[in-house]
């Protein structure tokens, strides 16, 4: 959304509602204001009047900005309060702000998207990308790992895209008719098919699965340099005011939340930073 102040959230009315487990939601969100382009990784602040505001990643289409998608997990204050909005119901946004992934970088080469639980989200915009210009790039393989398999987000999505792309998707513990792989994300990593010499590897989720994921990829061989991980950590202004999400000499919402590995690798392994 175009404003002169980014610190004066649009108002934007939601919708639509879509449940995608039974703790995480999809929302999109559309307005009379003007939106504002955004690039795959990017996130918005989005603010419940009378209740507080939060970073989220946009996780829909860059190519159709005026269909603003959001999915979040229920986690706090804010985020069980927008689990009750409906239909017509108003909130306040601001962005896009941050460093997106990097797809130009990424055309001719191979791809490795590495998702863990809702990290698939700030992905998603990075595959319908992909999908649209699937001959400018290599093989694309995505590895998805989550808890269980009703925490499977885009279930319709995954099915479509393993039409054009590599999608193998893992589950920490085994329920129902789950006939899949059983394991952590990492443990897919020696089956994905790609050239570590010409790979970009764009990986998303818990921090410690996404240190786990980089050992794993680096033993492969993927330089440090092709690594990108998306980080989002405290952000609270967005635009580098307050200082809570200062990490190392970097601010998340500033210098992030997508970041090149070979730049932050000396204080992301580092504890208490």
């Amino acid at each position: 959304m175009k404003n002169a102040n980014p610190m004066l959230p649009v108002p934007l009315r939601v919708e639509r509602v879509r449940r995608e487990t039974i703790d995480t939601m999809t929302l999109e969100f559309g307005g009379e204001g003007a939106f504002s382009p955004f690039r795959p990784g990017q996130f918005n602040m989005i603010y419940l009047f009378g209740v507080g505001e939060i970073p989220i990643s946009i996780c829909g289409d860059p190519a159709l900005p005026q269909k603003l998608v959001h999915t979040t997990r229920v986690v706090g204050t804010v985020t069980k309060a927008m689990g009750q909005l409906k239909k017509m119901d108003q909130v306040g946004i601001r962005g896009p702000f941050g460093s997106f992934w990097p797809l130009e970088e990424a055309q001719g080469k191979d791809v490795l998207l590495v998702a863990g639980g809702i990290g698939l989200a700030p992905l998603r915009p990075v595959v319908l990308s992909i999908m649209k210009n699937r001959k400018a790039f290599g093989r694309v393989v995505l590895l998805y790992g989550v808890r269980t398999p009703s925490d499977i987000l885009y279930q319709t999505d995954l099915k479509k895209w393993k039409s054009k792309m590599n999608v193998l998707v893992t589950v920490d513990r085994s329920a129902g008719k789950w006939k899949g792989p059983v394991g952590v994300v990492t443990s897919l990593i020696p089956r994905a098919p790609l050239n570590p010499k010409q790979t970009i590897a764009m990986i998303c989720g818990p921090e410690i699965m996404m240190k786990f994921t980089i050992s794993e990829l680096e033993k492969r061989g993927v330089p440090k340099e092709r690594l990108y991980l998306s980080m989002e950590r405290n952000m609270k202004c967005a635009v580098g005011f307050c200082g809570h999400c200062q990490w190392g000499p970097a601010f998340v919402c500033k210098d992030g939340p997508v970041f090149r590995y070979d730049r932050i690798h000396s204080w992301f392994n580092a504890r208490e930073v």
